[in-house]
């Protein structure tokens, strides 16, 4: 099943018309493939639809859904859509489209009914009946006193059997609530720290306008992962596996060209020493350990350290610590590290003054990584700078030219 929708999705991404894959799909089997879709082919798809055929795809999907479709739609392609609509549907989607696709209002659904919290189960459990044969869906239930938000009611609460003597504050359990404007990415910490439970979205004088489904959150979780991902590995968050050659080119190259500009930066480093290395050829061989562990240990510490400001847990002003603890334990690993390498270059190379000056390079590239790997992040930070985009650059640049600098300045000076 999953090879099937991985080839109609790379059929729909290489069409020049993918509307027309996209229509030889079945209603139901359109919606699960659409929303698989990366953002990029979603909108090349629904701007290769005519209006008719957005019509009809559209017509039987959540209002939710709908609203995020339609935001990929021209003004003019979104208003004759949104005319088709019925009335009801049309005021919710319209609703659901003022709002940023990038806030709480822009992951909510609609999907919730609100009951007084002096009204008994009976009463409750015919409202929620009436809600899911009109819509034929099952609602959040929130509670609510003089049209402020209690909490939430369970759904299994309605399948008591005795309903008469069931006290409804007992079973009230309280939700975690946001305002329509907060962040997405906010939303995402107040749900880690609530992980089984739903989110109100409240307008600004307290009254509910939506719901978020504990299941959206996790795909909001999902996205944010990927995005990080991306941004370590200079690869743009609208890139997709499915996207074409040149589109990958365009996404990528300005990362690669400053990349090469650092590479340069290393090679004038290493001429410097053209010299050194040409009397003692065997320093090339172990110059790639040195650069290669001190990027390695830079990352390490970095990833730690963007980690700890994406949870507030540091900044540059607080950091002092952190930079001489990453320190230390640069020192330390490169005391490990350096002992290895020095004990290989003395055994199988015969000269235990290159493992010598092998071992002391190790133990201070560390150092030197340790150090990088956690201002650059914090300085990146105080400017403004995503330092999950940038800091790896700064960072094996750091340990590349410096490391290059203390290995052969030591062979020079000793050899």
């Amino acid at each position: 099943m999953e090879g099937e929708l991985a080839d109609i999705q790379q059929a729909i991404a290489a069409s020049p018309t993918p509307a027309a894959e996209f229509r030889q799909l079945s209603q139901s089997r359109q919606r699960e493939v659409f929303f698989f879709l990366p953002q990029t082919i979603q909108q090349s798809l629904v701007e290769d639809m005519d209006r008719e055929q957005l019509q009809q795809f559209v017509r039987r999907l959540d209002p939710d859904e709908v609203a995020d479709i339609l935001g990929l739609a021209n003004e003019n392609t979104r208003v004759d859509v949104l005319r088709r609509l019925d009335e009801d549907r049309q005021e919710k989607v319209e609703f659901l489209l003022g709002f940023s696709p990038e806030s709480a209002a822009g992951l909510m659904h609609l999907d919730y009914v609100t009951v007084g919290i002096h009204r008994d189960l009976n009463a409750i459990a015919q409202r929620v009946q009436r809600y899911e044969a009109q819509t034929g869906r099952i609602p959040i239930i929130f509670v609510t006193e003089d049209e402020k938000l209690v909490g939430e009611l369970p759904g299994q609460v309605l399948a008591m059997i005795d309903r008469e003597s069931v006290d409804l504050h007992d079973h009230i359990h309280e939700t975690p609530v946001v305002t329509y404007d907060t962040p997405d990415t906010a939303v995402v910490d107040v749900f880690r720290e609530n992980p089984e439970s739903s989110v109100a979205v409240l307008n600004d004088d307290g009254t509910i306008l939506g719901v978020i489904p504990a299941e959206d959150l996790l795909r909001v979780i999902e996205e944010e992962a990927a995005e990080t991902l991306y941004e370590f590995t200079g690869v743009q968050e609208e890139e997709s596996i499915l996207d074409g050659p040149l589109s990958k080119v365009q996404n990528r190259y300005k990362w690669l060209i400053i990349n090469l500009g650092t590479a340069f930066l290393a090679a004038a480093a290493v001429g410097v020493f053209e010299d050194t290395i040409a009397a003692f050829t065997l320093l090339a061989v172990y110059m790639p350990v040195v650069a290669g562990m001190g990027g390695n240990a830079g990352t390490q510490s970095m990833a730690v350290t963007v980690r700890g400001i994406a949870l507030e847990q540091i900044s540059l002003s607080t950091g002092g610590r952190a930079v001489v603890n990453e320190i230390i334990a640069g020192g330390a690993n490169g005391l490990i590290t350096g002992v290895l390498v020095a004990v290989i270059a003395s055994v199988f190379n015969q000269s235990p003054l290159l493992g010598l000056i092998l071992g002391v390079s190790m133990v201070l590239n560390l150092v030197i990584a340790g150090f990088f790997g956690t201002t650059i992040p914090l300085v990146l930070d105080r400017i403004g700078k995503d330092p999950a985009t940038s800091a790896t650059i700064f960072i094996t640049t750091a340990t590349d030219v410096l490391g290059f600098f203390i290995f052969l300045g030591l062979a020079q000076a000793v050899l």
